[in-house]
């Protein structure tokens, strides 16, 4: 398996031959981590496949999560043990097999706030977390800790906020990189893939969906695209996707998620954090230098491609952790928002046939899949169930082989790794940067090395963050499909969210470097940039609003 780059020409013909095929095997809508997941599902098993997205790959739900790769400890208090084992199973899978070089594990403070029953009642849950984690290794055993020693874990705790805790792991993962080492592993493995290409239509025989109506958002050419079978995963807009079909077999609804970033030196502690609130629970997530707040939960009935953070979400998030702080939080602590809409399932009807309390796979009407619901964690499991569902009566077809199958970057990342001062010699670079690439790219970084090498210059940082090098930007759009300069930002880095800037000191250089690759003149490349920067002028100003109409009002003007 060669690294197949998501250039630019490689979409060209990728949508070509799309066009060309007379039928591929399975066509998946929506390129977000089900989707791909699912691409690379039906590719592995010797599927002749397609994927195709509206927008950027991840550029919804899946580059917009609280970056967790968990069990979810929430479940086991609803007696979901079955989902809480297969979220860990997939856990340890993601951190030892698939894709150590994304996900890593992450320490946790869970700070107990009663004497006498919690700690029993906490600590046997935690227990039971680590047991049904057995036999999937890659985090630590939880401990208990008395109320000093959580305070030295944590010395930025108020000691009124706890009487003691227990301290377990979990993972993370930069949720919108992993998405699209999915999809470049699908393309390694022969699936034809482009972004910024909307299904608008279905093809039909009779009744049944043989393909789809795709037109290019970048030409406005209408492509028809035949398959056997067509996967919807389109998440927050699988109504949508079905209404094409004249179906509503799978029906969701949109909650919204609002995370704030604040600098790590605000909150004093080598852990991360889960607190109790009067509704759920909120985390505070070590993300390099800065601290992750979230999250919100409120229903959302506005515009799904722009959901809008205002400033009762930002107040709302700071009230909540400033109840377990000695130096409270402020608004001007805050260095990055961005806010997702997580897709909850609202009913399905007779044809759906439920999987977990977490998705559901359905057929609407023939050679139409739909997958809808769950948690980033357990993506692999919604997009091998939907694959299973989708090649019903195509004759014998391999059962998912993605269990075993690593993403570009994962193999060779090891020996890396433990090579990562010799890297950083070789090429002139610090071990830190090094180390940090490793993180983004894995085995892969050597394609990032090579452009350092053909001009040094790149290796110089971005002037919204020194945690990226420039070389970055232009791999970007080079081999990972990103198509304008908030693709770049916002998701093959992540100085959108992570500097006090949003990116803005970085738009200008970063569409200066993008330029040769996507065919700009010096005017394009101006214009790029500058509608960049009114995206985050808008977004400031959606943040200043009290609630979300009128946030949703100040996006939609811009």
């Amino acid at each position: 398996m060669r690294p197949a780059p998501l250039s630019p020409a490689a979409r060209t013909r990728a949508l070509r031959e799309l066009a060309a095929d007379p039928g591929l095997d399975v066509l998946v809508v929506g390129g977000g981590v089900v989707g791909a997941g699912a691409a690379l599902d039906a590719v592995t098993r010797g599927l002749r496949t397609g994927l195709v997205e509206a927008d950027d790959w991840a550029a919804g739900t899946s580059s917009r999560a609280s970056k967790l790769i968990h069990g979810g400890l929430r479940y086991l208090e609803m007696l979901d043990f079955g989902l809480v084992r297969e979220a860990l199973r997939e856990r340890g899978l993601l951190l030892t097999r698939l894709a150590p070089h994304l996900v890593r594990p992450v320490p946790f403070l869970y700070p107990l706030t009663r004497r006498g029953w919690e700690r029993p009642y906490v600590g046997a849950g935690i227990l039971l977390y680590d047991v049904l984690a057995a036999g999937h290794p890659g985090t630590p055993r939880h401990r208990h800790l008395s109320r000093r020693g959580a305070l030295a874990a944590a010395p930025g705790l108020s000691p009124d906020a706890l009487v003691g805790a227990v301290r377990y792991w979990d993972a993370q993962v930069d949720d919108a990189r992993h998405t699209l080492a999915l999809v470049r592993t699908a393309v390694a493995h022969g699936a034809l893939a482009a972004n910024r290409a909307r299904v608008v239509d279905y093809l039909r025989d009779g009744e049944r969906v043989v393909g789809a109506v795709v037109v290019d958002g970048e030409t406005g050419e209408r492509i028809a695209v035949r398959a056997k079978r067509v996967i919807s995963a389109t998440g927050v807009w699988s109504e949508e996707t079905q209404a094409l079909a004249a179906a509503s077999s799978v029906r969701v609804r949109a909650s919204k998620g609002v995370h704030l970033l604040v600098p790590r030196e605000r909150i004093d502690s080598t852990t991360g954090l889960i607190l109790r609130t009067d509704t759920s629970v909120l985390f505070v997530i070590p993300w390099g230098r800065q601290w992750i707040v979230g999250t919100t939960d409120t229903p959302w009935d506005l515009d799904k491609e722009h959901p809008a953070a205002s400033a009762a979400d930002v107040a709302y998030l700071l009230e909540q952790v400033n109840r377990v702080l000695v130096d409270p939080l402020t608004p001007d602590d805050v260095e990055g928002v961005y806010a997702g809409l997580r897709p909850l399932l609202a009913g399905s009807d007779e044809r759906t046939a439920k999987l977990s309390r977490e998705h559901v796979v359905g057929t609407p009407v023939p050679g139409l899949t739909v997958v809808a619901g769950g948690k980033y964690t357990t993506y692999r499991v919604m997009a091998a169930d939907a694959v299973d569902e989708a090649v019903r009566g195509l004759g014998p077809v391999p059962a998912s082989v993605t269990a075993e199958v690593p993403l570009l970057g994962a193999d060779g990342y090891a020996a890396l790794w433990n090579r990562r001062d010799a890297v950083a010699r070789e090429h002139g670079l610090t071990v830190e940067q090094v180390e940090r690439l490793l993180g983004r790219h894995g085995s892969l970084v050597g394609e990032v090395l090579e452009l350092i090498a053909a001009d040094p210059a790149l290796a110089e940082p971005l002037p919204s963050s020194d945690a990226y090098l420039r070389a970055e930007l232009v791999y970007a759009a080079a081999a990972e499909g990103a198509r304008d300069v908030t693709d770049v930002l916002a998701r093959r880095v992540r100085v959108a969210i992570e500097s006090a800037d949003r990116g803005v000191d970085s738009a200008q250089l970063t569409a200066h470097l993008i330029a040769p690759a996507l065919g700009w003149d010096a005017d394009r490349a101006a214009a790029e940039a500058e509608a960049y920067r009114a995206g985050v002028r808008a977004e400031r100003k959606a943040q200043e609003q009290p609630d979300d109409e009128s946030a949703a009002t100040a996006l939609q003007t811009a």
